[in-house]
């Protein structure tokens, strides 16, 4: 591992613990780097400024979600599209729904974090909808790009909904929800075979 990859891993790491702590509005950068064991100017020259400090934050969270949802699809083998959207939404609703920094953000009065997933969340909807292509065109290549591209558009920004706005009652179950969202895809994909 790099230098520059260790200390950004150290700073983001020094960041996760902040956010988990809920004490994200009154860190101060000086407080994340003496965490991190670098000082505060090492800090700025990765990351500029606070906000970008919690967007690289996002991604690297959004990056850990995408890399076990591959690796547990990998180990599922589904046979098509629509079974894997249905393993991994399940699996993705399941995983978020223990996951320390994302109850952080939810439950973060200041809301300060929330906009990184809701409002300024499109680096984390490009990623995940990359992600879902990437993955897609590697196991299924003769599924049409467009509409890989279309079910993973409405999968990623669908399942950012449902983490940031969990369903209460039977119907916001992890399988009533993958369910759905492979209903979705579905149609999406029966679109360009019709």
């Amino acid at each position: 591992m790099t230098e520059a990859r260790s200390t950004r891993d150290a700073l983001l790491d020094a960041a996760y613990d902040v956010a988990v702590a809920g004490e994200w509005q009154s860190a101060r950068m000086v407080d994340v780097a003496a965490a991190a064991g670098v000082s505060r100017q090492t800090l700025y020259n990765e990351f500029g400024s606070k906000d970008a400090l919690a967007q690289a934050l996002a991604i690297r969270e959004a990056t850990r979600f995408h890399e076990g949802t591959n690796r547990f699809l990998d180990e599922m083998h589904p046979d098509a599209p629509v079974d894997a959207v249905a393993a991994a939404t399940e699996w993705t609703i399941r995983e978020a729904s223990n996951n320390p920094l994302l109850k952080a953000v939810l439950t973060d009065d200041t809301h300060e974090l929330l906009p990184f997933i809701t409002t300024r969340g499109d680096a984390i909807i490009a990623a995940t909808r990359s992600n879902i292509e990437s993955y897609w065109r590697s196991h299924w290549p003769d599924v049409p790009a467009e509409d890989v591209a279309l079910a993973a558009e409405a999968v990623a920004r669908l399942t950012l909904s449902y983490l940031v706005l969990p369903s209460d009652g039977p119907d916001g179950s992890a399988e009533a929800i993958a369910a759905r969202m492979s209903t979705l895809v579905e149609r999406l994909l029966m679109k360009g075979s019709s």
